[in-house]
């Protein structure tokens, strides 16, 4: 077995929450981030989405022990909340009556997993120590101003990891990175009198305007933090909001009822940056059984599904599990969590991405809200056999890929639906019943028919 110390590159969620994972299990662990102490220099907003919690984050919180501190500072949102440009509201909810996302302030739950890590004796925490690679043939991580090694290294420096940069040298380490032609920009909508909030608390809000949108999450302050999902270029964009007058314009135009709600609109908007969204893949996650990856250094996603803090997350108890059934055999976990994970972490890139166009340009159209709808009723009356894309995602545990599948398979049920004559004005009807029914005995067919001869 191997000695049992580790050096963690970067101290932001993931790399916190292993740290605590790795501290539990008996390893010395030395942590170094680029960064200053945030705990001594303060969290710095600017071009930080606020997060969702969802099951999969939840599970890793409860692994690390922190699951009830971190629910006394975060936010219960059952559902969206749509806001129309005359200002109209109209409610989706997001899962079944009880079920809800949690909004919660990325700096806090940054700071409460580096206060539960900084407790751990077999823990240090290094600041202002960026890393700027790794040497794989000596396991040494080469820090700024020295270097440092463990048996074991483990990068959750971010989608621009420079442990993961160097192992891309390696020969068939296969990496990709896409970027969106959206950015974002951070907003702020200030608490209202004696701290309350001014739009609804329990609910993700959003302004969905066709190839752009804004959002807002609440905070236990009474403000939310809102972000602008907008083209770098062209007619409606960033590159066209570049006076104050250009900026009032644009937001009474698209967004006129959050204009009185932010009366620092144009400050705020001109003091913080306009951020890029990339998707970074990669494969393998591992080397040898020296070093691995993880989080967004292993697979970085856009934010629509509101699932990447807790995909990384996930890698962690996924991690802890294999730790805990072989017993610190890294000759077997490593592969294992390599060459298994990445399919996850691919399905839910795709899906983010799918569900940005989801919640940009179909959540205001007739058809997509009937699906929600149908999707529903169909849950209550065939609870055992079908569980909405969303819910598999958030609240349950399935793997991505296999909630990718059953979602492309959904979409071939409900184009059948939606081609019921008649179905838009009753939708709770026998021959929907009969459409689904015949759907679930087709798939059966098929599921006999590619199984293998063991599983007959």
């Amino acid at each position: 077995m191997k000695e049992r110390k580790a050096i963690v590159v970067g101290a932001g969620l993931v790399g916190s929450l292993l740290t605590i994972l790795l501290a539990k299990r008996g390893y010395q662990v030395a942590v170094y981030e680029k960064r200053p102490d945030m705990r001594a220099a303060g969290f710095v907003g600017g071009r930080s989405i606020n997060l969702a919690l969802s099951d999969r984050g939840w599970k890793a919180l409860q692994l690390a022990g922190i699951a009830e501190d971190i629910k006394a500072i975060s936010i219960p949102m059952s559902g969206r909340m749509m806001h129309d440009i005359n200002g109209k509201h109209t409610p989706q909810p997001y899962g079944k009556e009880g079920q809800a996302i949690y909004s919660v302030s990325r700096g806090e739950l940054n700071l409460k997993l580096l206060d539960l890590a900084d407790q751990f004796p077999n823990v240090s925490l290094n600041f202002d120590q960026g890393s700027t690679g790794f040497d794989l043939l000596n396991n040494e991580v080469q820090l700024e101003n020295e270097t440092v090694s463990a048996p074991l290294i483990f990068g959750t420096d971010g989608a621009f990891s420079a442990v993961r940069s160097s192992m891309q040298r390696l020969p068939r380490f296969n990496y990709s990175q896409y970027y969106l032609q959206d950015g974002y920009k951070e907003l702020h909508i200030p608490p209202g009198p004696g701290g309350t909030h001014q739009l609804e608390k329990n609910a993700l809000h959003i302004w969905p305007r066709g190839k752009f949108m804004l959002i807002a999450l609440p905070n236990e302050d009474g403000s939310f933090t809102c972000t602008l999902f907008l083209p770098f270029e062209g007619k409606e964009s960033f590159e066209q909001l570049q006076t104050p007058e250009d900026i009032l314009a644009f937001f009474k135009k698209f967004f006129p009822d959050t204009v009185p709600l932010m009366p620092d609109l144009v400050q705020v908007f001109q003091e913080n940056p306009t951020s890029s969204l990339v998707t970074v893949r990669c494969s393998p996650w591992h080397h040898e059984n020296k070093a691995l990856l993880l989080g967004d250094a292993a697979h970085a996603i856009v934010p629509f599904y509101g699932q990447g803090m807790n995909s990384g997350f996930e890698d962690c108890t996924i991690l802890y599990e294999l730790l805990e059934t072989f017993g610190d055999d890294w000759d077997r976990i490593m592969p294992l969590f390599s060459n298994s994970r990445p399919l996850d972490s691919n399905a839910i890139a795709d899906l983010a991405l799918r569900n940005f166009i989801e919640m940009r340009d179909l959540v205001g159209d007739p058809q997509f809200l009937l699906r929600k709808k149908i999707e529903a009723w169909l849950q209550d009356e065939f609870p055992k056999a079908f569980l909405p894309l969303y819910s598999m995602v958030t609240f349950s545990h399935l793997p991505y890929s296999l909630a990718w599948q059953e979602g492309q398979a959904q979409d071939e049920l409900f184009e059948k639906i939606l081609a019921i004559p008649g179905v838009n004005q009753n939708w709770k009807t026998e021959a929907v019943k009969t459409v689904f029914q015949e759907w679930m005995q087709e798939r059966e067919r098929n599921e006999r028919i590619y199984a293998k001869p063991s599983e007959l």
